[in-house]
């Protein structure tokens, strides 16, 4: 891609963070030095996954690097290489073997794995993310062959800083951190849910274009209460019940300044698979101190509210004339009707509180009313309405009549024939989002969404599905998956030097992402844009999101780009491989 020459765009090249070494100011045809902590050169050169090109060294590299010798005679350029790679991978029986084989060739040749995984992406997204990535966390400690990020546990109370210290690179941008709890639908996977950040960070250089050296995965280990991993000879984590309260508080708070303190107020954190109760105060907490976000809360919501938005276009009706019932009522249970109400509120000019008023939640004790007030955590009691009590799904939607059915609950198989038919009956275009990860716990199939309604279902899901045919026409379902948001959304936050992520920015994401659906995507009955243009779609919202960080007056890199766009693009991280002086 070709760099800006605006001189207002300087500061942001290589995703926001200061380009040391050259490597990425550099064009391709330039060498660079490859600096680890000295020059390195040969054994040590081909061990060293950033610098790693395995055949790829030219002649004149082998020599001047001390690799003659340490290499067959053949030299191959990265194409042959990735078309080799990819071949390989396709003959995998399984995806965790996929995700296996993956893993390693990032822990060999970092360059090589994120060229395969941009040039591949709807192929290799479900290997290095859901649904793959919840089986490998189940298998962490089986499948566990070298530390990828920062383990900090509850024997590091006190020392958290120094932790930080260890790790190698000091310019971090982006930390993705979580503490096992609630990984997925799969529950407390402890330590083993470490796969989930490194799976992020991967997923915000190839989509995003954020520096690998600018990421970086943490796991908050306090124990887990889950008996299994407890009883497991190969669990890698604390064998022990899980710490709460004050303990785990003043954990997450020494976290939370060490990393500030080490990295400045400029670092995004983000918040991964915690605990509903967690999750919620966490970032009550920081969200006034630190640049935080928590992808399951609002991430979920932006890419939820894109695809409401671009939906508009099929059921012809605006989002304030809909009535939404959600199946669940936890982190995206609730942050996704609460950025809808924003949304709406906005477009009507109405208070919040009003246009809370046509979303309704269902729990696991039936439909959220006023009359169950009393007993709902803090988080539910917006959303309990004047009403009877209703006990079940179906019923809800028999008395509430929804245009829009949402679920995120993790209930595999909660919307039955039943269900689908209801929704049918009361709307031409039944709108209908199966959020719940991975694809056992998804509410239903894209197969079952579109026969059960006949053909008539706009239909997105957390997990891929296969296109769908029914009576000659074929269905293309898409995935309303995070990493449509999360990648670009980090990347402006970059970008712009943001010091806090405001309700606002989170709008202007889902707008940029909703503004990517083509005519040929609706045409398909999509409402979401394909993946293979994911890096145009994450400048774009990258763009929107930096945009409003300077309306806001909470971005920090001065002065702000003139085409934000362009600036957002010539940040991104490169794959390809450089010469080597």
């Amino acid at each position: 891609m070709e760099s800006v020459k605006n001189s207002d765009l300087k500061s942001s090249v290589n995703g926001g963070v200061v380009d040391v070494y050259g490597e990425d100011s550099a064009t391709i045809e330039h060498s660079i030095t490859p600096w680890s902590l000295s020059v390195s050169s040969g054994y040590s050169l081909l061990r060293d996954p950033r610098y790693n090109k395995g055949l790829a060294f030219s002649e004149k590299e082998r020599d001047t690097h001390y690799l003659r010798g340490l290499l067959p005679p053949a030299v191959v350029d990265q194409n042959l290489q990735e078309k080799r790679l990819i071949n390989n991978i396709r003959q995998y029986q399984y995806p965790l073997q996929k995700y296996m084989a993956l893993t390693e060739l990032q822990e060999r040749n970092e360059r090589l794995f994120y060229k395969l995984l941009i040039d591949h992406v709807e192929e290799l997204l479900p290997i290095v993310y859901t649904p793959t990535v919840g089986e490998a966390c189940q298998k962490y400690g089986s499948i566990f062959r070298r530390p990828q990020g920062l383990f900090i546990s509850l024997k590091e109370r006190g020392k958290i800083l120094d932790v930080l210290k260890n790790w190698p690179e000091r310019n971090i941008q982006v930390i993705v951190v979580t503490d096992g709890e609630r990984i997925l639908g799969l529950g407390d996977l402890g330590c083993q849910g470490m796969g989930i950040p490194v799976g992020k960070l991967a997923l915000y250089t190839a989509l995003g274009g954020v520096r690998p050296s600018a990421c970086l995965p943490v796991t908050i280990d306090v124990g887990t209460n889950n008996e299994k991993l407890l009883n497991d000879e190969f669990y890698i984590g604390l064998k022990q019940k899980r710490a709460t309260g004050q303990e785990y508080r003043d954990l997450l708070h020494e976290f939370m300044s060490a990393v500030k303190q080490n990295y400045g107020e400029n670092v995004l954190i983000q918040f991964e698979d915690f605990a509903n109760h967690n999750a919620f105060q966490l970032l009550a907490k920081y969200r006034d101190t630190h640049l935080v976000f928590n992808d399951d809360i609002q991430g979920t919501a932006a890419v939820v509210l894109a695809g409401l938005v671009s939906a508009q276009k099929l059921t012809n009706s605006p989002l304030a004339e809909h009535t939404f019932l959600f199946l669940g009522a936890g982190e995206a249970g609730t942050g996704i009707p609460e950025l809808i109400a924003l949304y709406i509120s906005k477009q009507m000019n109405a208070s919040v509180e009003e246009s809370r008023k046509k979303i309704w939640l269902v729990d696991s004790k039936g439909l959220i009313v006023n009359s169950r007030k009393e007993s709902l955590q803090a988080f539910k009691k917006p959303w309990a309405h004047e009403h009877e009590p209703v006990n079940d799904l179906l019923g809800a939607i028999k008395a509430i009549k929804p245009n829009v059915l949402i679920g995120s609950a993790g209930i595999g198989r909660s919307f039955t024939k039943e269900v689908i038919e209801a929704m049918s009956s009361i709307n031409e275009r039944p709108l209908i989002m199966a959020l719940s990860n991975p694809t056992t716990q998804s509410e239903c199939t894209a197969e079952e969404a579109y026969t059960w309604s006949k053909g008539r279902a706009i239909f997105a899901s957390g997990s891929p599905f296969d296109p769908v045919e029914y009576e000659g026409s074929v269905f293309v379902s898409t995935q309303a998956n995070n990493a449509y948001i999360f990648p670009g959304f980090g990347l402006g936050l970059v970008i712009s030097g943001a010091i806090r992520v405001h309700d606002d920015m989170l709008l202007a994401a889902a707008e940029a992402l909703a503004g990517q659906v083509s005519k040929e995507n609706y045409e398909k009955g999509m409402i979401y844009p394909s993946f293979s243009s994911i890096r145009k779609i994450s400048a774009h919202i990258a763009a929107n999101v930096a945009t409003k960080a300077y309306e806001l007056g909470l971005a920090g890199r001065l002065p702000r780009p003139k085409e934000i766009v362009k600036c957002a693009e010539s940040s991104m991280y490169s794959p390809t491989y450089r010469i080597y002086r």
